[in-house]
C-alpha cells in the first residue's frame, strides 16, 4: 500500500493518521489502520479509540518522540497529566486504548515492546452509577408531552418508549432494521444487537407495541423490512428521509422534548435505560431478570441502574431526634 493511499483512507473515526505514524512509513500507518478497521468492530469504539491514541501519539510527536522511543516512563507521564484534566474512568478508557494498539504494532513486529503494558491507570471505583433517572411521572409526562399528529412525533414517542421498556442501549435501538421488530408466538419481539456482533430478542412491552405499530403505520415502512426502523428527518424536518437517526440526532431530540415537557433535569438517551430498570424492580423485578433483558454481561452493571434505594423516607429523617 502507497504513503498516498494510506493518507486517503486513513479515516477512523474521521480523524487523519498522526504524524508520529506517517513518519514511520508505509507499514507502520498501514498496520496503525488494521487496528481500527480490522481489530475493532463498534464503531462507537473505534471513534474513541480514534481519538485516545491520536491525542496521546500528537502529544508524543509535540516532544520530540518517534514511535520506536516510546518508553513507558513517558506513557505514565502523560497518564499523570491526562489525570488532572479528565474523569478517572475516561483516563482507563485512554491508557486500554494505548496499550491496545501498541499490542497490535508489536505482534506486527512495528515495534519491539509495549510501553503501555506496566504503566498503571488512576484507581476507580463505582456503586452506583451517574445516570439521571426519571420518575414514573416524569416518564409519563414527557411521553404524553409529544404531538403525535406529526410523523416526527410518531417516531420520537415510539423510540423513546422503546428505549424505556426494553432497557435497550440507544446505538442498538436506533441500528434496528424494520425486520428487527417481528411477531413471535402471538406476541412481539424485537431483535437488539449489542456490542461483539451479538444480538438478543426482548418481548415488546403492550405500551411500546402500540407506539410501534402507530408509528409504523402513519411511516408506511413495515414492508421495508431491510431499512432503519428509526429515520432521520429530511427536507424541512417534516419528512423521514431513508437514512437512520444517529446518536447525536437522538441526543438532541432528547433535549429538546424533555424541554417541551418542562423537565429541568438534563437527562440523556441513557437515562431511559436506567429509568426502566429502576421501574422494574420497584415493581417486584429481580436484579437477575434485569440483567438478561439488558444484556449485561454483570448483575454488578446492572446494579448501577436501580435507583430504588434512593429515596430517603421522612420516617428515617424523622428518627434523628435532638
Amino acid at each position: 500500500m502507497s504513503t498516498a493511499l494510506v493518507r486517503r483512507t486513513a479515516q477512523p473515526g474521521a480523524l487523519a493518521l498522526p504524524d508520529l505514524i506517517t513518519n514511520e512509513g508505509a507499514k507502520a500507518s498501514e498496520r496503525f489502520i488494521e487496528f481500527f478497521t480490522a481489530n475493532i468492530r463498534n464503531k462507537n469504539t473505534r471513534l474513541s479509540y480514534a481519538k485516545a491514541v491520536s491525542r496521546f501519539l500528537n502529544w508524543c510527536g509535540e516532544r520530540g518522540a518517534t514511535l520506536e522511543s516510546i518508553r513507558p516512563v513517558m506513557v505514565a507521564a502523560y497518564i499523570e497529566e491526562l489525570t488532572k484534566e479528565r474523569a478517572p474512568q475516561t483516563v482507563k478508557q485512554h491508557l486500554a486504548a494505548i496499550r491496545m494498539l501498541f499490542d497490535w504494532m508489536v505482534m506486527g513486529q512495528i515495534i519491539p515492546m509495549n510501553p503501555a503494558s506496566s504503566v498503571r491507570g488512576p484507581r476507580y471505583s463505582i456503586k452506583k452509577g451517574k445516570t439521571l433517572v426519571l420518575s414514573t411521572e416524569q416518564m409519563r409526562q414527557l411521553l404524553e408531552s409529544i404531538d403525535i399528529s406529526r410523523i416526527i412525533g410518531l417516531r420520537d414517542r415510539a423510540l423513546i418508549g422503546l428505549m424505556v421498556y426494553s432497557f435497550g442501549r440507544v446505538s442498538a435501538v436506533i441500528s434496528m432494521k424494520v425486520k428487527d421488530y417481528f411477531p413471535k408466538a402471538k406476541r412481539s419481539f424485537i431483535r437488539l444487537h449489542e456490542k461483539g456482533g451479538k444480538y438478543h430478542e426482548v418481548p415488546v412491552h403492550h405500551r411500546a407495541e402500540e407506539y410501534l405499530d402507530a408509528y409504523l403505520d402513519a411511516a408506511n415502512i413495515a414492508s421495508e423490512k431491510g431499512s432503519y426502523l428509526f429515520r432521520s428527518t429530511g427536507g424541512r424536518g417534516r419528512e423521514l428521509s431513508k437514512k437512520g437517526m444517529n446518536r447525536f440526532d437522538v441526543h438532541k431530540m432528547v433535549r429538546r422534548r424533555a424541554s417541551e415537557a418542562g423537565i429541568k433535569e438534563e437527562i440523556s438517551p441513557h437515562s431511559f435505560r436506567a429509568t426502566g430498570i429502576t421501574a422494574y424492580l420497584e415493581n417486584g423485578g429481580t436484579i437477575e431478570h434485569a440483567q438478561q433483558i439488558a444484556a449485561h454481561e454483570s448483575p454488578r452493571t446492572t446494579k448501577l441502574y436501580d435507583r430504588t434505594s434512593d429515596v430517603i423516607s421522612l420516617d428515617e429523617i424523622e428518627r434523628i431526634v435532638i
